[in-house]
């Protein structure tokens, strides 16, 4: 683990210092993919990261199409979350993030779905997954970095959602856990850390429901070299909290014996550095190929309050196809 954390940092760095690149970064970081921006073939990858893409224009899609789910049991899904609720227990975590795969189906391939959407950032890697995320992981502009965690999110349809989101106990505890964690984070790697904004709601529209999202905003300055050290800005701070837990390290074992199997790219951080600025995403709204089937992999936080069938239908929820 610590040898290719060093030799993922110490590329990122190299690039960084050449040219503009790309870099998807998996969970486990074990499968980095690092591509410098001019050898990207937009036949094999596609990007956009709020306004940075690799093509002239948006392609039409026909506005209509079939998606069906199959999520894993509700028996399947409590058993993962015994095992989180017992180590919540313990002691070893106060916040796990618990996420599963569903097999889903639809008429519209992964590459029309990039298209079909239009989150701030989406990326397309033909063959393998197709990912519209709502959610900035990092961002670096004019020497300063800006987190954005996204924790808490309702079916707008809901009776008074708005309120109900935001006087909701837990939701409340677990956003300001990971507010917590993510200040400590950019604290490692920046300095006058600072909560700008605190527990701000989007609207998410989608193809069968809208969802309010609730955020907030961390900023801090990073040293006047940051630029020849990307890999050093942005390792230190993985996995993303928003995706792990509190504290990190015993809640990534957690995930590692509750879920079935590793992650893989969902929920690692994709991003670009121009040279200039970095943008930054975190890899959920995730649909991949394997085996010839598609699964949408979602989830959601898992705290001492959180109840198991309110959790699972939580991670149904955020099943679904962008507009």
């Amino acid at each position: 683990m610590f040898q290719k954390y060093d030799e993922i940092r110490s590329k990122m760095n190299e690039m960084g210092r050449k040219a503009p690149f790309l870099f998807i970064l998996d969970f486990e970081l074990e499968k980095p993919l690092l591509f410098y921006l001019n050898e990207i073939d937009e036949k094999q990858l596609l990007y956009n990261f709020d306004g940075i893409k690799n093509y002239p224009e948006e392609e039409d899609v026909r506005p209509n199409h079939s998606f069906h789910r199959a999520p894993v049991s509700f028996e399947k899904y409590r058993t993962a979350f015994d095992i989180v609720m017992q180590n919540l227990e313990y002691g070893n975590s106060y916040l796990c993030n618990l996420t599963m795969a569903t097999a889903v189906s639809t008429d519209i391939s992964l590459r029309n779905i990039f298209f079909k959407n239009r989150q701030k950032f989406r990326l397309w890697l033909d063959g393998q997954f197709v990912v519209f995320s709502p959610e900035i992981f990092v961002t670096v502009s004019d020497g300063y970095i800006h987190s954005h965690p996204m924790k808490g999110t309702i079916d707008a349809k809901v009776p008074d959602a708005l309120k109900r989101i935001m006087n909701n106990k837990k939701e409340e505890a677990e956003h300001a856990t990971i507010v917590d964690l993510i200040r400590n984070d950019l604290s490692m790697v920046a300095n006058e850390v600072t909560v700008t904004k605190y527990r701000y709601v989007d609207e998410i529209n989608t193809w069968t429901h809208d969802l309010l999202q609730v955020s907030s905003e961390i900023t801090g300055k990073l040293p006047s070299d940051w630029k020849d050290n990307v890999g050093n800005v942005l390792l230190p701070m993985l996995p993303a909290g928003s995706v792990s837990g509190a504290p990190k390290k015993q809640t990534v074992e957690i995930i590692r014996k509750a879920e079935f199997g590793p992650r893989g790219y969902y929920t690692g951080v994709m991003g670009i550095f121009t040279g200039e600025e970095l943008v930054s995403s975190v890899m959920i709204r995730y649909i991949e190929e394997f085996n010839g089937r598609m699964y949408y992999r979602s989830g959601g936080g898992i705290t001492h309050m959180s109840n198991c069938e309110d959790e699972y239908n939580e991670m149904l929820a955020k099943v679904y196809l962008p507009l």
